[in-house]
């Protein structure tokens, strides 16, 4: 596996050599001081360009960088993919272990180019980038909750779990589980991320999906969070819903005390009761009350 010295020398060679790279910027978790280094970190690269529907066209500079294992251009899939493109990213993982996603911009859009906080310029030709500061994570701090976004939050998240009991119940397990893994954790890792701020002062970035939450969480809290992941197993599936509520209410509880907003205990106790209601049902039931 190529080193990380060796990639950037490689990715900033590549630019240097071709007259149609301006400018050469690095994103992402190799430049976040707060993430430790591993070997699955990929190289999130922008190369801003005077002539991109260049590379498009000719994808022979591909083998430059190495041999693939498999590659994907977001940019040209599904019905919005339209030329002319002011960006096109190429994501490539190599076989040596290496990826890069590689984002070719054009140079005459260079002033609709984001400003990441997580940003390190390796090389500008013609000086059309204004520096970056000091990478930071600054850009990927959770923002507290407005008072609608906390009760949004928690409607989604016991109105949905009324599908997965349904599911359950009929026996859908790929039905179930999407519930489950999705509206309904998406909203229990939201509510996590708030719980994190209020301990934090929202100073800390838990990662996407919460892959941090290990870190940061209580240890009974994040044993919880370990228990909410189930099998197919349809009471084990029941187990981990109650687990998930359980470590959802305490959580929103006391994100709701830290700003003063409202919790809707009732809507809580009403779903709860519902939920424990229709894992006693019998399958032969002709009627839910």
């Amino acid at each position: 596996m190529r080193t990380e010295n060796e990639m950037l020398q490689l990715i900033v060679q590549f630019a240097q050599e071709n007259e149609h790279i301006r400018a050469v910027i690095m994103n992402g978790s190799r430049v976040n001081p707060n993430v430790p280094k591993d070997i699955f970190q990929d190289y999130d690269i922008v190369y801003v360009v005077a002539s991109l529907q260049s590379f498009i066209n000719d994808r022979s500079w591909i083998k430059r960088f190495g041999e693939l294992i498999i590659m994907q251009t977001p940019d040209e899939m599904g019905p919005e993919a339209s030329e002319p493109f002011h960006k096109f990213a190429f994501l490539m993982q190599f076989t040596d272990g290496n990826r890069i996603d590689l984002t070719y911009f054009a140079a005459d859009q260079v002033a609709a180019l984001g400003r990441d906080s997580l940003s390190v310029l390796l090389l500008d030709k013609d000086g059309i980038i204004e520096p970056f500061a000091e990478p930071s994570n600054r850009d990927y701090l959770p923002e507290p909750p407005t008072a609608a976004e906390f009760a949004n939050c928690c409607n989604e998240f016991w109105w949905v779990s009324t599908y997965i009991a349904k599911g359950l119940w009929r026996r859908e397990l790929a039905y179930a589980k999407f519930m489950y893994d999705r509206p309904v954790r998406d909203m229990l890792i939201k509510m996590l991320q708030w719980h994190i701020g209020v301990k934090t002062d929202f100073a800390v970035d838990s990662g996407k999906c919460g892959k941090y939450f290990e870190t940061y969480l209580e240890p009974d809290y994040w044993a919880a969070f370990v228990r909410t992941y189930s099998d197919g197993d349809y009471d084990n599936m029941w187990n981990g819903l109650f687990v998930m509520c359980e470590l959802f209410r305490e959580t929103a509880l006391g994100v709701a005390d830290h700003f003063g907003y409202p919790y809707a205990a009732e809507e809580d106790e009403r779903v709860t009761a519902h939920l424990a209601h229709v894992r006693e049902l019998p399958s032969n039931a002709d009627g839910i009350y």
